[in-house]
């Protein structure tokens, strides 16, 4: 039986286990086991617009009331009709919380392939594509978890720093950055920190809720961290930037009206309190610009033109080795892996998401497999 992780779009607290026969392998499919995925803020802002970038329609469940909530991770395939991969291969990639998996593998190599099923191809590359780990050269057996981890969060760390020095950060002197003990938020700070003296460096100002204020402080890679209800402190006369990680209507109500003439651009780039997301209604009545969504892939893409794609890999593993140090060797770590296994302990950790009570240091990485 194939085990699967259903969730209620519209209401993302409604979820139900699923369970289901495996259907007979056609010829060129693949059936993966799904042995470990991180479950991370990043997923939740997945399901929060789920509809809106269509998230939800990587794995559907054939209802279009619910959907599977994608996660990163490995999967190691377990039966095979594609001569492009054989059983007991190991791969990289995106998948449903489930512990199962079937894909069309398409346009293979020796790095990977990108599933080519019908309802995938008009999604996204970067999603669709599956990694082999035997090809990866930055795979390590041994850190598979911060790879699940963070290895997705701080592409779009990377490409987010890297859209904020292409665009002379909008004029702005500092970038304001909500839910800032998040792991993409954090990631996005340490590469702003890297310009640091550069002409043109921005002043990074984290904002985090009271309770995740130490842990966001003691990371070091913020210039200044202030909690959310001190936001009267923020230098207002200053021109900003806002790079909204937690998709709370009320906090960029807040900080557009607070700035309005002086803030010179507002990007969404997470959903963390999804909750609010409902409440948020236009943003054209807000003072200064109107927001507008940062989509990752995109500026990949752009820079792909640019450099090649030998080129932003580079660039990229260039940031990545950086920012490992401090992930894996800081005293203590940024980073603390809290593994799980069976649907008891992924809907702990989902909840605990969902529900902003996950300490920002732990990361889950949690499987369905025995």
């Amino acid at each position: 039986m194939t085990l699967r992780l259903i969730i209620d779009r519209c209401d993302l607290r409604a979820l139900r286990w699923d369970e289901s026969p495996p259907r007979v392998l056609a010829d060129g499919e693949v059936r993966f086991r799904i042995e470990r995925f991180a479950l991370t803020a990043n997923n939740i802002t997945y399901g929060a617009f789920g509809d809106a970038m269509r998230y939800w329609d990587f794995f559907p469940t054939g209802d279009a009331a619910t959907g599977c909530l994608p996660v990163w991770g490995f999967g190691s395939a377990i039966e095979s009709r594609h001569d492009a991969v054989k059983p007991g291969e190991r791969f990289y990639g995106y998948w449903p919380i489930a512990d199962e998996l079937t894909v069309q593998p398409a346009r293979a190599n020796a790095a990977g392939f990108l599933d080519g099923s019908e309802h995938r191809r008009a999604l996204h590359t970067v999603y669709n594509h599956y990694a082999r780990c035997s090809a990866d050269p930055g795979y390590r057996a041994g850190h598979e978890a911060e790879q699940a981890l963070l290895r997705p969060l701080f592409t779009t760390s990377f490409l987010l720093d890297d859209f904020l020095a292409e665009n002379a950060g909008f004029g702005a002197q500092q970038v304001l950055l909500s839910s800032a003990s998040s792991k993409t938020a954090y990631g996005t700070a340490f590469c702003l920190a890297q310009r640091r003296g550069q002409p043109g460096a921005l002043r990074s100002v984290g904002l985090t809720s009271a309770g995740n204020l130490p842990f966001t402080r003691s990371l070091g890679c913020y210039d200044e961290v202030l909690s959310y209800d001190d936001l009267t402190r923020l230098d207002s006369a200053t021109p900003a930037v806002y790079v909204d990680f937690s998709g709370s209507a009320g906090l960029r109500r807040s900080i557009h009206e607070a700035f309005d003439a002086q803030l010179m651009h507002s990007c969404s780039v997470g959903g963390t309190h999804w909750d609010e997301l409902a409440a948020k209604g236009s943003s054209r009545d807000l003072p200064g610009p109107r927001p507008t969504l940062f989509f990752a892939p995109a500026q990949a893409s752009r820079r792909i033109e640019q450099w090649g794609v030998a080129g932003l890999q580079q660039r990229l593993a260039a940031a990545w080795l950086a920012f490992m140090q401090p992930v894996t060797g800081a005293e203590p770590p940024w980073l603390k892996v809290v593994s799980g296994q069976g649907p008891q302990a992924v809907e702990a950790a989902y909840r605990a998401l969902l529900d902003g009570h996950a300490d920002p240091q732990n990361g889950h990485v949690l499987s369905l497999v025995a």
